[in-house]
């Protein structure tokens, strides 16, 4: 067997059959589950589960105190502020226990979010791409592209670029809006209730 080229820390705990990618390491009592795949130069705080059959992309952070529960989907670049909150099920009850996958429901986190300290996010919702959720935002619905959300349960408060900066949109004298980033000039419009990037001319 090769030589491993991932990090666990010795106060970890790996099940069989998991999968993990180059250069991602795994800090202080974490535990990864059966089934779970993990992608390359991912870092995993203290005390974090990670849920059997969970799907995590290439360079996702995941911060302190945080439980990645199965159903749950990280695509790549997607961030975990710490203790932020998943779940699974939409109406558990400790007498009548639901497990596995008929009732589980799906949460997919797209490419790029941020997911806000202590924010929550109740399942069978999509985050969208680089969309930002503020600490403490409590998640009910799908969030948008670029969407910078806060408050309980969460609302759109604003649009975020790709970089992390926080966009200002202004209206043209056909009422379009766009902006461009301050920081990076990326440029974006506003269609109908969402926000896209324009690439190219």
């Amino acid at each position: 067997m090769g030589k491993k080229t991932y990090f666990v820390h010795e106060s970890s705990y790996i099940d069989e059959d998991v999968e993990i990618g180059s250069g991602t390491k795994i800090w202080h009592f974490s535990h990864i589950q059966r089934g779970a795949k993990i992608g390359k130069n991912c870092s995993l705080g203290q005390n974090v589960n990670i849920g059997n059959n969970v799907i995590i992309g290439n360079q996702v952070k995941i911060q302190n105190n945080v439980s990645v529960y199965e159903g749950v989907t990280l695509e790549d670049f997607v961030f975990c502020g710490p203790s932020s909150v998943f779940t699974n099920i939409l109406n558990p009850r400790s007498e009548f226990p639901q497990r596995g996958t008929n009732f589980y429901r799906k949460t997919v986190v797209k490419r790029g979010a941020t997911i806000g300290a202590n924010a929550t996010i109740v399942c069978g919702v999509t985050i969208g791409r680089y969309s930002f959720l503020a600490a403490g935002a409590l998640v009910t619905m799908d969030i948008p592209n670029f969407a910078l959300v806060a408050g309980v349960p969460a609302r759109i408060r604003g649009w975020m670029c790709a970089c992390g900066q926080k966009l200002k949109l202004s209206a043209d004298q056909n009422s379009k809006e766009s902006a461009e980033c301050q920081q990076c000039s990326r440029n974006y419009e506003k269609i109908g209730l969402t926000v896209e990037e324009m690439i190219g001319g």
